[in-house]
């Protein structure tokens, strides 16, 4: 969906683009892929009748909102087969979040689930995390390497709190650490995230990580907070990151919902398109809005907050206004390839500053339906 943001030198890792999973790749200058992680208890009754139609349809939203990667924990064994059945019942590349439980990988490797999140520190001896590498590696499954800041090995968080070594580099030898294992057993498809909750910590360890493995790195600031405090934090380090060419893919974690996080994502990434000035790289909706004061004739909130989820679904390079009154109306947006405000009982369409069309409130709806179904 967006181009040019990952400049950095990275090797491509291709997750999915088998059975009916369709493939989506990352690293080595291709597009930023945005992911999001599921937020409650997965069972098989979310995969039962009209549970399971909603999940999927769950799914095929998210997609169309831009989200290329969907990550489920997966604690225990009947939790690999709830996932491994869900899997075979979407198109969208989904991931496993493994800990601790080597045999809980091997089973979810069964299925065609396209990508396992694990720690080889904590996922048990060596031997156990070779044979979930080279069952990966023999059908060709992507696995990252996940290092957070509240996890790390005693010895770095020893000398983290003695102050002899700080988070960030901390960070980084836990994440080499871990490489060093995948490189003991040759296995090459690995991404490395090294997240932590602070903005600098985040920001530095990527920077010093990206000089160092040629490794795609997933980046965002984990436990970020609920939406308004998670979407600045997420923004300053990814978009400072992004603008470095630093990162492949990125989930945006707030205490929200998972299409919150994904529109987040997209912002962010057109934010860095448009800060950085790269010809051609925003796309996608574009939605402009008013903050709304006492002079609006038009609920700019109400309509904002019932016709975005149908608007990032989109699937067309385009601007969207909404306004509040005349003196945010037509002419402040111009620009937009569609637009809508109002007075009194009266809603205004337009198109690049001009109405198109004058509606009863009423029949703004339906009015803007088929204004966008002709865009």
């Amino acid at each position: 969906m967006f181009s040019g943001v990952n400049k950095r030198y990275s090797k491509t890792i291709q997750i999915g683009g088998f059975d009916q999973v369709e493939a989506v790749n990352l690293g080595g200058g291709l597009p930023v892929v945005i992911q999001t992680m599921w937020k409650d208890r997965f069972g098989f009754g979310e995969l039962e009748k009209e549970s399971g139609e909603e999940t999927v349809q769950r799914i095929a939203r998210l997609r169309a909102m831009g989200c290329g990667l969907l990550r489920f924990a997966v604690p225990n064994l009947e939790a690999a087969e709830v996932l491994g059945n869900l899997a075979s019942m979407v198109s969208m590349p989904l991931v496993a979040d493994i800990h601790f439980d080597y045999r809980i990988a091997l089973r979810c490797l069964d299925f065609p689930i396209a990508k396992i999140r694990i720690n080889p520190g904590n996922i048990g001896s060596k031997e156990k995390t070779e044979k979930v590498l080279s069952k990966a590696a023999s059908q060709g499954i992507p696995i990252r390497i996940g290092v957070n800041a509240g996890s790390l090995p005693l010895d770095l968080r020893r000398s983290v709190e003695t102050g002899s070594l700080d988070r960030a580099e901390a960070l980084v030898q836990a994440a080499e650490r871990e490489l060093a294992i995948f490189q003991e057993f040759d296995f090459q498809q690995v991404i490395i995230s090294m997240k932590a909750s602070t903005i600098a910590d985040t920001i530095k360890a990527n920077r010093m990580l990206a000089n160092r493995t040629e490794a795609p790195l997933h980046i965002g600031v984990t436990e970020a907070g609920p939406l308004i405090a998670g979407v600045v934090r997420n923004t300053v380090a990814i978009h400072t990151l992004l603008a470095e060419g630093i990162g492949a893919t990125i989930r945006v974690s707030l205490s929200d919902t998972m299409e919150h996080e994904v529109i987040a994502g997209r912002e962010i990434l057109g934010a860095v398109a448009d800060s950085t000035r790269t010809p051609g790289d925003r796309k996608g909706v574009v939605i402009v809005s008013c903050p709304r004061c006492g002079r609006h004739g038009f609920d700019t909130h109400g309509f904002t907050e019932r016709w975005q989820p149908v608007l990032y679904e989109l699937d067309k390079d385009v601007t969207i206004a909404i306004m509040g009154c005349a003196v945010n109306g037509p002419e402040e947006a111009r620009y937009a390839d569609l637009g809508i405000t109002g007075a009194g009982n009266k809603v205004l369409l337009f198109r690049q500053g001009k109405v198109i069309k004058t509606i009863d409130r009423e029949d703004a709806d339906a009015a803007f339906q088929e204004a966008l179904e002709n865009l």
